[in-house]
């Protein structure tokens, strides 16, 4: 399953970061590393952006952003 398709209220578990180069880096900048918990907050309109609690902060990321990350 990859973080995008999970729903507002769910909380998942990292599985792999399948980004590339740049991204990646931010990715593990920003705490989706291996096993790190994240819970989905709130979805915006069209649902392109999505607000995720990860590790004790809120980020928000792109839906292309959050296909490229898989969870269980």
């Amino acid at each position: 399953m990859k973080l995008l398709d999970v729903k507002v209220g769910e909380i998942v578990k990292v599985k792999n970061n399948r980004a590339q180069d740049y991204l990646k880096e931010r990715f593990l900048a920003l705490g989706l590393t291996s096993g790190a918990q994240v819970e989905v907050l709130r979805k915006g309109p069209k649902n392109n952006l999505t607000v995720y609690r990860i590790r004790g902060a809120m980020i928000a990321l792109r839906s292309e952003e959050s296909d490229l990350i898989e969870v269980y």
